[in-house]
């Protein structure tokens, strides 16, 4: 199936003959396998998928979207400061176990060197607003 980067359209469906095994592996797991009985030209894909059994026998598979990921603003080395779909800002840092004991100076510097861009940008929309050009 071709899809169109728009939400839900559709340009082609397949409809294809063939054999449908569902079933439950050794970790408890679902399993489902189908065998085209027929030659298809399909473009393969590997997809996270919803798979609804019906009790008439009928099984749709949905793909589920993907989670969109927000670039961040601004980058440091430990840190990012990010604006989420909510509309908050999240500034995140991390850091590896062995290296606890910079963490203090490390948190610090990179804090206010994403505070100092940020400072920058508003003062930058501030200037472009007051402007009379």
């Amino acid at each position: 199936m071709k899809r169109n980067n728009k939400k839900n359209n559709v340009q082609r469906t397949e409809t294809l003959d063939g054999m449908m095994t569902f079933g439950i592996i050794d970790n408890n797991l679902h399993i489902l396998d189908f065998v085209c009985t027929e030659a298809a030209e399909m473009e393969p894909f590997i997809a996270d998928c919803k798979v609804q059994t019906m009790r008439d026998g009928n099984v749709y598979i949905t793909e589920r979207p993907r989670r969109k990921h927000n670039k961040p603003l601004f980058r440091e080395d430990n840190s990012t400061l990010t604006l989420g779909r909510d509309n908050r800002y999240y500034f995140v840092f991390t850091l590896p176990k062995a290296q606890l004991d910079l963490l203090p100076d490390r948190l610090v510097h990179q804090a206010l060197a994403i505070a100092q861009k940020v400072d920058k940008m508003i003062a930058g929309r501030i200037g472009k607003k007051g402007s009379t050009k």
